[in-house]
């Protein structure tokens, strides 16, 4: 299963590197692959996680969710 999350607040590979670290760190999150030009990240999940959750990692990074695709 595969999420493509929109991000805004990220400008540099800091923040790539910032909001990757966030999202491994929810439980059921294989693989992240963020693109700091198009602000999205591409989400590869083991299973079924709730979006909130992924929202929650973002936001305590200190980015913004717009949309989860």
């Amino acid at each position: 299963m595969r999420k493509k999350i929109i991000i805004e607040g990220m400008s540099c590979n800091h923040c790539v590197a910032h909001v990757e670290s966030a999202l491994m760190e929810v439980e059921g999150v294989k693989s992240v692959k963020v693109d700091l030009k198009g602000k999205n990240a591409l989400v590869e999940l083991s299973h079924d996680v709730d979006d909130s959750k992924l929202i929650a990692a973002i936001d305590d990074a200190g980015y913004e969710v717009i949309r989860i695709e």
